[in-house]
């Protein structure tokens, strides 16, 4: 008897359909395009959960106006700036299992202090981004 490989967040993401089931999707380097295009459905009702690592601030915001998103911290130190009506809130992830909840339709982007990895459960219907 031998083990299946395991799968990994980092190279197969996982749609969470409206029924429970979970879905994998492997990643390639046409997934995002393949995401954006409608390939892979309009993920309402869904989330895709991911891990991506990041040595670099976010060039960009992104909202996702169909529900809440969570990222915790699974490695590194990340701070989370999200636009509120009243102005600017951060929420820093300094050690592994911190998480912050990014309501739904608010722009957010990531500051990272150091390399990070980050677990995303994300609310991908009509997911919009915008320029720094």
């Amino acid at each position: 008897m031998s083990d299946e490989p395991c799968p990994n967040l980092a190279s197969t993401f996982l749609r969470l359909r409206a029924d429970a089931a979970a879905e994998p999707l492997r990643v390639d380097e046409h997934f995002y395009q393949r995401l954006i295009g409608g390939e892979l459905g309009s993920f309402h009702d869904e989330y895709l959960v991911s891990i991506h690592a990041f040595d670099a601030d976010w060039p960009s915001w992104e909202m996702h106006p169909n529900g809440d998103e969570i990222v915790c911290l699974l490695s590194g130190r990340v701070t989370f700036l999200m636009q509120q009506d009243d102005g600017t809130r951060s929420t820093t992830l300094c050690k592994p299992g911190d998480f912050a909840i990014v309501p739904a339709a608010t722009w957010h982007t990531a500051k990272v202090a150091t390399a990070s990895q980050v677990l995303f459960i994300t609310p991908g219907e009509d997911t919009q981004h915008r320029d720094a």
